[in-house]
């Protein structure tokens, strides 16, 4: 027998979130169980593999302008962020015996190894509390700082004609590490500092406030002194001195590192919005207007808030930045990229036996769904 309210309804369909849970628990025990020293290897292996594109992109980046090597160098960066970054941070390889100190939470990207471990223009603290914190535990909430659909409700209600709206939608794309990423993880960072005892606000406040983006970068305030502190080392090393170490072999090999790296930047902008963006958007994923009334509503709701994309083998999951995975990941955050590939079957049958649709499809369908949200064609369900 089922407890009273442990139903709960998906679609007109009852779930039983007590059994759901329950299953869902014992999954990741056994994932647990499984994890060891292949699966830091595996990381090890995947972090040679961005390493590797890195270091051809700037080995032919000199030679002049060229798509290879921006490929390559966005490549590199996308890796770095999506896989490295994200599942270190996430304490992925932290409870494994032989983890390096530089690949656990701890070690990662802190004081003068961030523009080494993590060169990017997001404050790595502030990516964690952002998005670590805030967007995994209330995922398509309004608390949620990277809900889609409430951060773009102005691009929504537009009176715009269609294309206009799509091209606006491009331009952010081509940008959006710089212009939302870094200062919205600063803003909310910010927020959580201000927060003091007695003051009756709770963590879940910290994923909205007063703040526009412009004032994020307003060097007159000591928080948008604070943003440019944490985006220009980077922009400095990628765009300036690193196309200065080419000078010995000309101007012009200098120039075309520069100019390789914009537009690796502009790649990689577009890469990443592709396979982060659309994980939680679409008229048939689910957004909330509350806090989950219990831990198995919580499992639930990272399965209807998310959505995979193809899955499988090492070179498809890197060009996805392992972030084809996203309903494992939401549900069991704090695995290495390797427990996501065996964990992915059980979930999607464990899915299915219990009546929860579980969703993934191509990243290309999936940015249809996202555009008709971010345009205003289509809603998410509530």
């Amino acid at each position: 027998m089922t407890a009273p309210g442990s139903v709960f309804a998906v679609g007109g369909a009852g779930v039983d979130l007590e059994g759901f849970e329950r299953e869902l628990r014992a999954l990741r025990a056994e994932a647990v169980a499984a994890l060891g020293p292949d699966d830091v290897a595996h990381l090890k292996k995947l972090e040679r593999w961005g390493l590797a594109c890195t270091a051809l992109g700037y080995a032919t980046a000199w030679l002049g302008p060229n798509p290879v090597s921006m490929a390559l160098l966005s490549l590199g960066s996308t890796s770095r962020w999506t896989i490295i970054a994200h599942h270190v941070l996430h304490k992925g390889l932290d409870r494994l015996p032989g983890t390096p100190a530089r690949l656990t939470s701890k070690g990662f990207a802190t004081g003068w190894r961030r523009l080494w471990d993590w060169p990017e223009w997001m404050d790595p603290q502030a990516w964690c509390h952002e998005h670590n914190v805030l967007h995994h535990a209330y995922t398509n909430e309004v608390a949620d700082p990277d809900l889609v659909e409430h951060n773009l409700e102005a691009l929504r209600r537009a009176r715009l004609p269609t294309v206009v709206k799509w091209a606006l939608l491009a331009l952010s794309a081509s940008t959006w590490k710089a212009t939302y990423y870094a200062p919205n993880t600063l803003q909310v960072l910010q927020r959580r500092r201000r927060r003091t005892p007695g003051d009756g606000r709770t963590q879940r406040d910290d994923g909205r406030g007063p703040e526009t983006t412009l004032d994020a970068f307003d060097p007159r305030t000591p928080e948008g002194r604070e943003v440019w502190r944490a985006m220009l080392p980077y922009a400095l090393a990628r765009f300036a001195l690193v196309p200065a170490l080419f000078a010995p072999l000309g101007p012009l090999a200098a120039l075309s590192v520069a100019l390789n790296s914009l537009g690796a930047e502009w790649l990689s902008n577009l890469h990443t919005f592709l396979i982060i963006v659309p994980n939680h958007a679409g008229e048939d994923l689910a957004r909330f207007d509350g806090p989950p009334a219990s831990r198995g509503e919580w499992f639930l709701r990272q399965v209807q808030g998310s959505v995979n994309f193809r899955t499988g083998g090492d070179v498809n999951d890197f060009l996805h930045g392992f972030l084809n995975y996203q309903v494992e990941h939401h549900l069991f955050p704090d695995l290495p990229p390797r427990a996501y590939q065996r964990l992915q079957p059980k979930v999607m049958a464990l899915c299915e036996r219990f009546g929860v649709p579980y969703r993934q499809a191509s990243v290309w369908a999936r940015l249809r769904h996202l555009v008709r949200v971010a345009t205003g064609a289509a809603s998410m369900r509530r």
